[in-house]
């Protein structure tokens, strides 16, 4: 599945892929658990970046859609999830508090941002498809990179788009409470649980491998495996903001130092095995298609809506993240 380049040293580039993996899961720590910090990653920083991006690192940019509206995308919505969890103000009218995370806002922007997100993605597989189907492996200069296109590209978007419409119960978006141990007021989906994030992990590792083949050793999977442990450790039911902040802290730096995922020392790439491909396509595609037919399958015995209400009430996981919002 993955190829070591000759430069490379597999012990260093193992432990570099911890590193990065204990890196994202660090900071995003830092930035759900202190409000200013969080303020300070995804609304100042990626203003100070933007000027250097356009004008200092210029040259070294990848200056296309897709890696442009990735950055800008994630830093949205982490800047729409922090305003959700803190914003609020005194209604002196009333005497009662208004908070964001009341407001039809808090409702739709989180499914919204994260189709967004995976829709990005589904156009990038198709176009992948589109331009290169049939041929062998060929040079992508957009991405810096060997792809190699096939059916896989139409499994996997079909997949992506199976994710989206697998998103259900998000009129429960809620905060959690604080606490003793945890001030964070993190933004929880209670609906959103362990098989929705193992089937959306799936697609997107799938995504990096066909879009990112030189990059999903990180991409794919400490990327993913980042917001996921934090989802089931300290920041239980709130995957969705521990994806959104872990991305966008990821994808200012790859923008930033481009030359340490293209190094040749650090690199680690796809096999170009398309049976490999296949595979891969195949289990995203199934996996999704599953959490689409169970979606409709409690849909039909409960008669709760998936899009209008919380579907997954009855389930003890999704019980544990309801009882943490305050």
């Amino acid at each position: 599945m993955f190829h070591f380049t000759p430069e490379a040293n597999p012990v260093s580039v193992v432990l570099v892929w911890f590193t990065v993996l204990a890196a994202l899961f660090l900071l995003n720590e830092v930035a759900r658990r202190f409000k200013w910090v969080g303020f300070g990653f995804f609304f100042i920083l990626p203003v100070i970046m933007t000027v250097l991006w356009f004008t200092v690192l210029r040259e070294a940019l990848y200056n296309n859609w897709f890696h442009l509206s990735k950055v800008y995308s994630a830093v949205a919505a982490c800047i729409g999830f922090w305003c959700i969890r803190h914003v609020k103000k005194d209604n002196l009218e009333t005497g009662k508090e208004w908070r964001l995370v009341d407001t039809k806002f808090a409702i739709y922007f989180p499914p919204l941002i994260l189709g967004l997100n995976i829709l990005e993605a589904v156009i990038r597989d198709i176009q992948i498809g589109l331009t290169h189907y049939g041929s062998p492996p060929v040079f992508d200069a957009n991405s810096n990179t060997l792809l190699l296109a096939g059916p896989w590209n139409y499994m996997n978007a079909l997949a992506g788009i199976f994710s989206i419409v697998a998103m259900t119960g998000y009129v429960g978006v809620c905060i959690k409470k604080k606490t003793r141990t945890d001030g964070s007021r993190d933004l929880l989906w209670p609906d959103m649980l362990w098989f929705y994030i193992i089937a959306y992990n799936i697609w997107n590792f799938c995504y990096t491998y066909n879009a990112l083949p030189h990059r999903s050793w990180y991409n794919g999977l400490a990327l993913l495996i980042a917001p996921t442990i934090c989802a089931f450790t300290t920041g239980k039911g709130a995957w969705v903001q521990h994806r959104g902040q872990t991305l966008a802290i990821w994808v200012m730096f790859a923008l930033t130092f481009p030359q340490f995922l293209d190094s040749s020392i650090w690199r680690v790439t796809s096999t170009y095995n398309p049976v490999i491909y296949f595979g891969l396509g195949l289990v995203s595609l199934v996996a999704n298609a599953t959490l689409v037919a169970y979606v409709v399958y409690k849909w039909k015995v409960s008669a709760r809506h998936p899009y209008k209400s919380e579907l997954f009430v009855d389930l003890r996981a999704y019980q544990k993240v309801k009882a943490l919002a305050g």
